[in-house]
């Protein structure tokens, strides 16, 4: 039958349904459905707590738009986006020949592409007095991804795990997701930001199974010492917990102190080293990363940790196939002048950002960074006249002056503030320049 505008009687109850729904529910006979999705996960809303990528991107909202000055982004650690520290050509071409190959287009295995993990493994033999071998890795999306991995692995029933403030959130946010107790441990900043050992064993228990570091430091910019590495590894053996020793950063150094890799204690304590190329090839959206067993002993392999990592990345994202293709030729291909000159200029940004600070009446710089691409500076807000917090603070200076800074309080430390130096040295000049004026205007007249 038809109707009368030609329609059948079928296409004249699609269209009644898509204009009028709730009449079609009518003529079926039916009730409006009792939608049972939509509960909040509070796993999800607790991980969220701990979300600093967010807490920086809503700094966008506050920008002026309407001010010609361009945005300074002191908030987030992605040199990528400026010439001065544009990646390596050999990586670039890397990726181009192995992407033009069709050779990895495939899926991998869950560890990863097996040339990506010898060549992962040979890297990081280099700094070490053993061997690493390509079943000690497992690659892994980026450095965030090994985290996950990790915070999963490690989560067993009634089990916690002690992590720094201040510190990268993203391991809160993946304990928290994956039931995992966290506790926390202070780096102290009176002391180059070394990590509190006293801390350490007071906050240990019996269900105690790692305890976390970054070297070099992020969000601190610190960098530590043999002998520091050392009595952390004593303290871990004592407690009979691994390290996780985030090193993302590996080798971005540029002060007195030599980078020095954890796993050369891996005879002391057990060590998953975890890293990626992100930030010493400036390629943070290339997304690869790894874990590494970093332990001659093997027992990180007699307890599983590394079977249990590639368990859980079975079931979770993988790398591209093509970046991980690519990487040997990476790590063999990139030339030593390379690295040498993005240190030269993260130095220089390093240098201009501790001298801007000191012009700063408002904050302190307790310790000049070494390495990294961070520094931690504190906020006195007794300077300030009608600033409330460090989230205020940063909030105002981004609607004001177009520059983002991360507020401390996201990190663990209220009334500080994470500042990133890797940023373009002129733009970065310019930007301490606008906090330096903001704080001016924002100051309590002199008695």
């Amino acid at each position: 039958m038809h109707d009368r505008h030609g329609r059948t009687h079928t296409e004249s109850k699609y269209s009644l349904a898509r204009s009028a729904p709730h009449l079609a529910l009518m003529e079926n006979g039916g009730e409006a459905a009792k939608w049972r999705f939509g509960a909040a996960n509070p796993a999800l809303e607790a991980a969220g707590r701990h979300n600093i990528r967010s807490l920086v991107h809503d700094l966008y909202d506050c920008l002026d738009r309407t001010d010609s000055r361009s945005v300074v982004p002191l908030g987030h650690g992605d040199p990528s986006v400026f010439a001065c520290f544009r990646t390596a050509a050999a990586a670039e071409e890397a990726v181009v020949a192995t992407a033009l190959s069709g050779k990895h287009n495939n899926y991998a295995r869950a560890a990863g592409v097996e040339e990506a993990r010898s060549a992962v493994a040979e890297y990081l033999s280099r700094d070490l007095p053993y061997e690493v071998t390509a079943d000690d890795v497992v690659i892994t999306a980026g450095c965030n991804h090994a985290i996950e991995v990790m915070m999963a692995v490690l989560a067993a029933p009634g089990a916690n795990v002690l992590l720094p403030r201040p510190g990268f959130p993203m391991y809160e946010s993946r304990a928290a997701l994956c039931g995992l107790e966290f506790r926390h441990f202070d780096l102290l900043p009176d002391k180059g930001w070394e990590v509190d050992l006293h801390g350490v064993e007071a906050v240990a228990d019996e269900s105690t199974v790692a305890m976390v570091i970054v070297n070099p430091n992020n969000p601190c910019g610190c960098v530590y010492s043999y002998d520091h590495l050392a009595k952390i590894a004593e303290t871990a053996r004592k407690l009979g917990i691994l390290v996780i020793s985030d090193e993302v950063y590996d080798h971005c150094v540029f002060g007195s102190k030599p980078f020095v890799p954890m796993g050369v204690f891996g005879a002391i304590a057990p060590v998953v080293t975890m890293g990626g190329i992100s930030k010493r090839w400036m390629v943070p959206g290339w997304r690869l990363g790894w874990i590494a067993a970093t332990d001659p002993n093997g027992i990180l392999r007699d307890k599983k940790i590394i079977e249990s990592a590639i368990g859980y990345r079975a079931i979770s994202v993988d790398p591209a196939t093509f970046i991980q293709g690519a990487l040997p030729q990476i790590i063999a291909n990139t030339e030593q002048t390379f690295f040498e000159n993005a240190m030269n200029v993260l130095r220089e940004a390093a240098e201009i950002c501790y001298q801007k600070l000191k012009e700063i009446e408002c904050v302190t710089c307790p310790h000049k960074p070494e390495g990294s691409m961070f520094v931690m500076v504190k906020l006195d807000l007794s300077c300030l006249d009608g600033i409330h917090d460090d989230v205020d603070f940063c909030s105002k200076v981004a609607s004001e002056e177009s520059v983002l800074i991360c507020p401390g309080s996201g990190l663990g430390m209220k009334d500080w503030l994470r500042i990133t130096f890797a940023v373009d040295p002129p733009l970065l000049e310019d930007g301490l320049e606008r906090v330096k004026s903001f704080c001016k205007r924002h100051g309590k007249p002199r008695r």
